[in-house]
Order: structure tokens, then C-alpha cells, then sequence
């Protein structure tokens, strides 16, 4: 019969049920004995369970990986308290009468009301208002007793007035209370006696095993230390009390029981010295096995160090699909597949175990057995219906992709497995943006889903192409990049023509065959682009990168200006970052949208070997030279330099003669710095302006008209002026007093003094620029170091707490209780990954509906 658990309830363990459970009683501090062997009535007592090959537990006669380990206890010579329930140790004392034994809280007091409070260590409601009750009254409203006042002094120390409670004092009160009593504060299920520990329970040997090291020596575990100490500690104090030591030597004692056993389960207690091992490493009690990054539940049960994964290097191969993984042949060879052998494959699997395609195989026993050249033959002999082929990964096998940090849900998706050689996997550098992933030697995982239903899962929910717009701003997250853009954008520029032969040639590099159109020896560029686009596809509307600086409103200043594909076909504008690139590519979106995922997922594969290939085919060279301005245009920059210099001198002249126009909300002292770096940054703009419009049509200009990489910003510093660097968006002021460098006199406001950098890097910085282009480097490692470290606490404490939200089928936010938190998910309903960049999809075609 199944039964279904409705609830848990968890409740203090009894003196009693520890001494049921346990199997051993634990007498000796000794762990072995001569000849290497667990001491029996030790904490490696052989009944605790197993940890060495070849040996069995006397307990329940399994060996090692059979045997779970069984429980011990300790009976200790003086009580001691839990330090785990101090808190609730010193809520009870406050709020029990010391005469009575009742809770001092009048009847009229109970509460009414649905919403009731509890004592933390049960989970059973309780009827009493505990705010009441924490603020100890004057005298016990039922017996008249004057109240004594109770301080708890951390770790572990209570005194009633100037008296020191000893845990036997405590246990002897709490032993008086009554259950009714108990009922009112939470403690159905428990006594509050058992918070004061007569036993104590020596956890099994396999959950603290001991290591053996190189020279034969036996390196033993943390909580083996501590329970040797604890055990040795009660066997002194129990010997002392049966020889009628003196009472000082026997409280030091108990107390030294009280700090092993109180470290045990937590070693970082407040007020507490650290145990330490003999080398003076910090020993790890239970709490600091469970707790932390590193502990069992976020280190190992949340962790990502599972079996069915691999994990190395990446590099780029923009002949794969978005969707594929180059997975290296000795992964592949390693990772396997379960394969269920029924009549209808058993063929399948005995070729897979004949050409060794195959690691092991599983009988309906559950008996598994390796293949091997030796006995495959009489494997295949034996394979029938209902045994399990673990075949390695083959082409198409699908298979989970991740980076380390996952920031969000596209940091793991489904690929396609593609066996390659060599030693890293393999990926389109299309599909970097989502996992964040570049190739200076990042590292990825993949994961091999094992069951059928996994792995359907993942290729209808997690597939690339399924997960190309972002649930976060409703884009594309996948689109082309770099070189390919560059190659696109070059492409599809209106002069660009190419012969029949050379357009041949172009998809021969890219790797694909389209039907080039009949009758025509030569073919633009808008054309050969055209073919990859669906016939009946339409998009229009929008500036290429190229020109979205320009201040030109009006259609048709220039035929490449705005984007106009009919029918399929590319009229006008240059494909280029505002087109194809993930976050801006409007024709992706589009595609996407109005096609379905594959056709997308082919346009970016497809696309991206176009642009490759054709910067093979034209060329793609950049050099120094392609920085050189001609003499006017070096002339008028260094004017404009000038000027804002001239410009920031005055100001300060202006300060220093109290002329400076204060700025609202602004001292003196602000609004100079506000104005000298306006003043600059006008400056530095002008001289943009002028390497844009002087510069030489070349390779730096075509990416950064592109959008493919750079801007007009980077190639001004690199050609004209760095420009002033700044230090948490100010000049820098920092250094030496009233001074930034040794080098400059005090007081000195000049821009060249505060972070003005007026030369190019192909210029070359002086000595002062270089120090200041370098403190504005060191801000910005330490600024990302600082902002990663503070927004992956805060992603941290934020799914902790809506972990449990998610949309019902009526619309609504709901939490696990049903309670609802939001009426329309998102105050909007619409789902960003389905949407225009936040507006509803399909808008445009609907306006279009309502209009006709």
C-alpha cells in the first residue's frame, strides 16, 4: 500500500529514543588498538558501521557501500546544555515560574485572534501572546512569587539575580513543568528538559570517515577529534566525582565538557575560543559542515559537480550550427547514453557494442558490466530484450551547455553534439552573448541528460533556437557578431557587385549552395544577401547603424540610409548592428517573429558564413596608418583642445576671483568641477567631430560604422585626444595633499594637473597622462571586482525569496501558500520573451487590422 506524507514534524529527541536508536555505548576514548583494529566501546567501534574495504559491519554484516552506519551515545557524567537551543533555553526560564512552574501569563491573555506564535523549536502553534510573555513580569500572576531577574550570558552561561544557573539546576525546572503548560508555548512533541543533554549521540563512523595517508598513517576526521575529546573529558570527570575530587576541579571539568561538546556542533560560537587541531587549523563542528558556500547543502546538494558532465576549454568555429557543441572524441567516448534494447533495436545495440560505441551494459539484475575487446562477442551473444546498452555520445545527441557564473535562464541551453577531434569544445561565435562566453580560455560544461523525458524537455523548452529572444527586454540574444557583422555590413553597401564566379566562390567559402538568379553575369551585394531571406518577408522602418547619428528625418536623403526589405528581397540600406546583432538586431526579432525559430536560427548560421566568408574573399586588413588624420584635420583638433583648455582656465580664474556663476544645488568648488568638465568634454567632442569627418575611408571606420566594433569615441583617442580621466565620475583629486603628483604645485586646478589626458595613444602619453590613464584602469577592475562580489549577494537573496512565485493559469503571481502577489504577472501580462522589445507582438498588424 503507498501512502502519501502530507507533513513532517520535528521535535526534540528524548534521552530514551537516543539510547533505542543507538546501537553502541560508547566507553573509551581509544580508536585502535595494536594491530590496527577499531576499539570496541570507541567512537570507531565496528558496530558504528564500516569504512575499510574487505571489512563488515557487526551491526548489520554490510560492507562498505551497503552499510549506512549506525548510531552510538555517551553518557555523560553532568548534564549539559544544548547550545543550539540557548535562546529557547533562556525564553523558557524567563517566562516558568520558579515556584510553580507555570507560564506567567494570565488567562485574559491568551490570544484570540487566527494569527498565533510560537516557541521556535516546535512547529506546533502556540496559544499564548509571547510578546507578553519575553518581558518578564514582576511576580507570577498565579502562585504571587516575586520574579528573579534571568541574564543569558553568551555562549552558554544563565543567571537568575547574581546566582549562576548550572544546566542541572535548569534541567530540574524544566522537569517540573507540567504538559498543559507546554501545550501553550509550541511544545507538543518534546520536553523542554531534553534541551539539557544526558546523552549524547555519537553520530555512525561513515558519516566522519578516516583517511589513510602515503606512509600507512591514519588521518582521522574533524568530528572524530572533538568526540575523542568529549569522551575523554567525561571519562576524567565521571572518575574525579567517583573519587570525590574537589568541587572546583569537577565545575572545571564540566565546563570543559560543556566547551567540547558545544564546539562540536558549532564551531564559531560567539564568546567561545575556537578548537583548533594540533597543527591550529579551525576544526569543523556540524553546523559549519551545513552552513557557507562550501557547506552540504549549497557546496554539494545545490552544487554542479555531478556525474554525466565534462568540462574544458572553448574556442570558436563559425562552420557549426547555433545550436551544435563540438564535443572533443575523448568526451564523447567517455559520456554515455543509456539505450533500452527491446526486439525491435537489438540489432542497433550489438553493432554499438561491436564497433565500440559502447562502454557498459546492464542486465535486468542490475548487474553492470564493462565491455571489453575480450568479452563483447559474448556480450552481443547474450543481449536480449531488457537489458541497457550505455552507448557513448553520438552526432545529434542532445546535450545541456553551460558558463559559470548562470546570471539567467539562457546561460544554459540545449545543444546539438557534433564529435570533432582535438581537445576543446567547440561553438558559433554567435551564440557567445547569452553565456557571457569569450575564447581567452573560458572553460564551459555539458551535461547528458540520461532519460527520455529529459531529454524531450530539453529540446522543446531549452533548445537554442527556441531561446533566441530575451525573457528580460524582448530581443534577440543571439545574433551575429565581429567579423560578421563587418562582412554583412560590407556586403550589402550599395557599391559593393560581385561576378557571377566570385558570388559562386563566396557561398563555396561560406560552406552552403544557394541558387544564384538566372540571367545575370553580375550580382550586388543586396541580392546574394536577399537569397537567404524567406520569400514573402517584409521589414521597413528603421536607420542603418551607419547613419543613426545622422540628424536627417527625412526618406530617401540617401538609398542606404533606411532599411527596406519586400518580398524577400533587400531594396535598401545596409545590413549591419542595428540589423543582425544580438540585442539590436531588428531583422532577427522580426524573423523570428514572423516566421517561426528555425527559419531564424538558419538565417544566423547562414548569414554568419556569408560575412566571414566575404571578408575572406574582399579582405579585411587594419594598420597604424589607417590613424593618420591629414595635417588640417591634426591642426583643427589640437585647436579644439586648446580651446577647451583656454576654456577650463578661465573658469578657474573665475573661482579663484570669487566671478564663478554658482550651479542650483551646487558649492563653488562643485560647479567649477561641473563646468571645467563640461567645458573639456566639449572639447574632446569637437575633435571627435573632426577625426569623423576627416578621416580616410578604411577597415577602423567600416567596423565602427558597423557597429561591429569600436565607435567614433575609441578611434578619437586612439587617433586624436584620450580625452580627462575620471575616478567615481570626477576629476582626480586624489594623491598628495592639496595635489595630485609630487610634480605640480599645491592648489594647482589646471586640467593637466586633474586627469586631462590631451594627447592619442598613437601619439603616446607623457609620463603624468599615463598615471592618470592608468588610475582611471585600476578604478575600473576594482569597480567590477566590488559591483560582481554586491549583485550576485543580491541575485542570491532575491531568488531565495520569489522562488517559490510563479503565474497560474488565471494570470495571477502566486506564492506557495496560493497567496496571490500579483493580479497580472508583470501589472502587464505580457511575457517579454514573446513580445516586440515590451510591446505586444503583433501590434503593428493589428493597428493595421483595426485601421482596414
Amino acid at each position: 500500500m503507498v501512502y502519501r506524507i502530507s507533513e513532517l514534524h520535528f521535535s526534540l529527541l528524548s534521552p530514551d529514543v537516543v539510547k533505542n536508536l543507538a546501537r553502541v555505548r560508547v566507553v573509551t576514548a581509544d580508536l585502535y588498538d595494536a594491530d590496527g583494529y577499531p576499539v570496541e566501546g570507541g567512537v570507531m567501534d565496528p558496530r558504528l558501521g564500516v569504512i575499510d574495504p574487505g571489512l563488515h559491519c557487526r551491526t548489520c554484516g554490510g560492507g562498505i557501500g551497503d552499510c549506512p552506519g549506525h548510531l552510538g551515545y555517551l553518557e555523560l557524567a553532568k548534564p549539559v546544555i544544548n547550545v543550539l537551543y540557548t535562546k529557547v533555553v533562556y525564553q523558557l526560564l524567563k517566562m516558568v515560574c520558579r515556584k510553580c512552574q507555570k507560564v506567567m501569563v494570565e488567562e485574559g491573555k491568551e490570544r484570540k485572534s487566527k494569527r498565533k506564535h510560537k516557541i521556535t523549536i516546535s512547529d506546533v502553534e502556540a496559544n499564548i501572546d509571547l510578546d507578553s510573555v519575553i518581558v518578564q513580569p514582576a511576580t507570577c500572576p498565579f502562585c504571587k512569587t516575586k520574579s528573579k531577574k534571568i541574564t543569558f550570558v553568551k555562549p552558554y552561561t544563565y543567571y537568575e539575580e547574581k546566582k549562576e544557573l548550572s544546566p542541572m539546576d535548569i534541567r530540574e525546572r524544566f522537569e517540573k513543568v507540567s504538559d498543559k503548560e507546554l501545550t501553550k508555548v509550541g511544545f507538543n512533541g518534546g520536553r523542554p528538559e531534553w534541551l539539557i543533554l544526558t546523552l549524547f549521540p555519537v553520530p555512525p563512523v561513515t558519516m566522519r570517515p578516516s583517511i589513510t595517508l602515503e606512509g600507512g598513517e591514519r588521518s582521522e576526521d574533524d568530528l572524530t577529534h572533538k568526540l575523542v575529546d568529549i569522551v575523554r573529558i567525561n571519562q576524567s570527570l565521571k572518575e574525579n566525582i567517583d573519587i570525590g575530587a574537589p568541587e572546583f576541579i569537577l565545575n572545571d571539568l564540566w565546563e570543559l565538557v560543556q566547551y567540547h561538546i558545544s564546539t562540536y556542533f558549532d564551531n564559531e560560537l560567539t564568546g567561545a575560543p575556537l578548537a583548533r587541531h594540533r597543527s591550529g587549523r579551525a576544526l569543523k563542528g556540524l553546523i559549519q559542515r551545513l552552513k557557507a558556500k562550501e557547506g552540504r547543502l549549497r557546496g554539494n546538494l545545490l552544487g554542479k559537480r555531478v556525474n554525466f558532465s565534462a568540462r574544458t576549454v572553448i574556442s570558436p568555429d563559425p562552420r557549426l550550427s547555433i545550436n551544435e557543441v563540438g564535443v572533443p572524441e575523448s568526451i564523447a567516448q567517455e559520456l554515455t547514453l543509456p539505450f533500452y534494447v527491446t526486439t525491435k533495436n537489438v540489432k542497433e545495440a550489438q553493432r554499438l557494442i561491436r564497433n565500440q560505441k559502447a562502454n557498459y551494459v546492464i542486465r535486468p539484475d542490475g548487474r553492470r558490466i564493462k565491455i571489453t575487446e575480450e568479452n563483447k562477442t559474448e556480450i552481443v551473444q547474450n543481449l536480449i530484450e531488457g537489458w541497457i546498452v550505455e552507448r557513448q555520445l553520438e552526432n545529434g545527441d542532445v546535450v545541456l551547455y553551460n558558463r559559470q557564473p548562470s546570471l539567467h535562464r539562457m546561460s544554459i541551453m540545449a545543444h546539438r553534439v557534433r564529435v570533432m577531434p582535438y581537445q576543446t569544445f567547440r561553438m558559433n561565435p554567435s551564440v557567445c552573448f547569452p553565456y557571457n562566453a569569450d575564447f581567452d580560455g573560458d572553460e564551459m560544461n555539458v551535461h547528458v541528460p540520461q532519460t527520455e523525458e529529459a531529454r524531450v524537455e530539453a529540446a522543446m523548452l531549452m533548445a537554442v533556437e527556441n531561446n533566441l529572444i530575451s525573457p528580460r527586454f524582448g530581443g534577440p540574444v543571439i545574433g551575429l557578431d565581429l567579423d560578421q557583422i563587418s562582412g554583412i555590413a560590407l556586403l550589402t553597401k550599395a557599391e559593393t557587385k560581385l561576378s557571377r564566379r566570385d558570388a559562386t566562390l563566396l557561398f563555396g567559402l561560406a560552406g552552403f549552395a544557394m541558387e544564384l538568379p538566372a540571367g545575370k553575369e553580375e550580382l550586388t551585394g543586396k541580392e546574394l544577401f536577399s537569397l537567404l531571406l524567406p520569400e514573402d518577408f517584409a521589414i521597413s522602418g528603421y536607420r542603418s547603424n551607419f547613419y543613426k547619428n545622422r540628424k536627417i528625418e527625412k526618406k530617401g536623403e540617401d538609398p542606404d540610409e533606411w532599411i527596406e526589405i519586400k518580398d524577400g528581397k533587400l531594396i535598401s540600406g545596409i545590413i549591419d548592428k542595428q540589423s543582425v546583432a544580438a540585442e539590436n538586431g531588428k531583422l532577427i526579432q522580426k524573423l523570428e517573429r514572423m516566421t517561426n525559430p528555425t527559419t531564424a536560427k538558419m538565417f544566423i548560421d547562414r548569414a554568419g558564413r556569408l560575412g566571414a566568408a566575404y571578408l575572406m574573399l574582399r579582405g579585411f586588413s587594419l594598420s597604424i596608418a589607417d590613424l593618420d588624420l591629414p595635417p588640417e584635420a591634426q591642426t583643427k583638433t589640437r585647436e579644439e583642445i586648446q580651446k577647451a583648455e583656454e576654456e577650463a582656465n578661465q573658469l578657474i580664474v573665475q573661482y579663484q576671483t570669487k566671478e564663478l556663476t554658482t550651479l542650483p544645488g551646487m558649492t563653488r568648488k562643485e560647479s567649477l568641477e561641473a563646468q571645467i568638465m563640461n567645458a573639456l568634454a566639449s572639447g574632446v567632442s569637437r575633435a571627435s567631430d573632426v577625426v569623423e569627418t576627416s578621416m580616410k575611408p578604411n577597415d577602423i571606420r567600416n567596423m565602427y560604422l558597423a557597429g561591429s566594433k569600436g565607435s567614433v569615441i575609441t578611434t578619437t583617442q586612439m587617433a586624436a585626444v584620450v580625452g580627462q580621466e575620471t575616478i567615481l565620475g570626477k576629476r582626480i583629486k586624489r594623491g598628495y595633499q592639496k595635489r595630485t603628483l609630487a610634480h605640480y604645485k599645491e592648489g594647482d586646478l589646471t586640467p593637466g594637473a586633474h586627469g586631462f589626458v590631451a594627447h592619442s595613444f598613437k601619439q603616446g602619453l607623457d609620463p603624468f597622462e599615463m598615471m592618470w590613464n592608468i588610475m582611471n584602469g585600476r578604478e575600473g577592475l576594482m569597480d567590477k571586482s566590488l559591483r560582481t562580489r554586491k549583485s550576485g549577494y543580491m541575485q542570491r537573496r532575491l531568488i531565495n525569496a520569489l522562488q517559490d512565485l510563479k503565474v497560474m493559469h488565471d494570470g495571477t503571481v502566486r506564492n506557495a501558500h496560493g497567496r496571490i502577489i500579483q493580479f497580472t504577472a508583470g501589472e502587464d501580462g505580457i511575457d517579454p520573451s514573446k513580445s516586440d522589445w515590451g510591446t505586444i507582438a503583433w501590434k503593428d498588424r493589428l493597428d493595421m487590422m483595426v485601421k482596414e
